[in-house]
């Protein structure tokens, strides 16, 4: 659906993000958290992909069943997003993962592609494009350009957070992505990081914070 956005409410994801918003929390807790939250998060996004019946035995009696249809791909931004994928692959332990690599200019503030791992043409069905956070939408928006060009017809973006800035730019310019976000937060500062956030998700991840 264009312009989709979807917005998880739920006590759990407000209770998750409380303790990842907190600068005191330690990495192992971080990481355990971003964990929960990405569950919740892909629990949401996952809920209108396809099944097709397929017949099984039970240790009781015949059963027909349902089971995932096509291809899905994972597809974490590096190097957070890699944070969110184990937990998604708890859930689709059937999936592809591909990588793309993006940082981001100081001066610009745009996104500099120094890795894409996508196979040459066969593209999967579905692309679940994740990142903890959705800033100003460049890196996302260059991730959906590169599965767009490898011809993957649907793709969700999920984020932990996000700014009201990004969702629009990829709103715009990426109207066929459902966008999957925790929290929508105030706003950009002048660094381009989000308001009030939870600071550099790869670094909490990490534990490359400074001491």
């Amino acid at each position: 659906m264009a312009n989709e956005l979807t917005l998880l409410d739920h006590p759990l994801v407000r209770h998750h993000l409380g303790v990842v918003r907190d600068r005191r929390t330690p990495p192992a807790v971080f990481r355990q958290t971003v964990y929960s939250l990405t569950t919740l998060l892909a629990y949401e996004a996952t809920q209108d992909l396809r099944t097709a019946p397929c017949d099984i035995v039970t240790p009781i009696a015949p059963a027909r069943v349902e089971r995932l249809a096509g291809r899905i791909a994972v597809v974490p931004i590096l190097r957070a997003g890699l944070g969110m994928t184990p937990a998604i692959m708890d859930l689709l332990p059937e999936a592809e993962i591909w990588h793309l690599g993006f940082y981001r200019d100081d001066a610009t503030l745009q996104p500099v592609e120094y890795y894409k791992k996508l196979p040459p043409g066969n593209p999967a069905d579905v692309g679940l494009i994740i990142d903890p956070m959705l800033a100003t939408g460049g890196s996302c928006l260059a991730a959906i350009a590169a599965l767009r060009h490898w011809g993957v017809p649907r793709l969700k973006l999920c984020a932990l957070l996000a700014a009201p800035e990004g969702i629009a730019r990829v709103q715009v310019a990426a109207p066929d992505t459902q966008i999957y976000v925790c929290a929508v937060d105030e706003r950009l500062n002048e660094n381009a990081y989000i308001v009030p956030g939870l600071g550099d998700a790869g670094d909490r991840l990490s534990n490359a914070v400074a001491h």
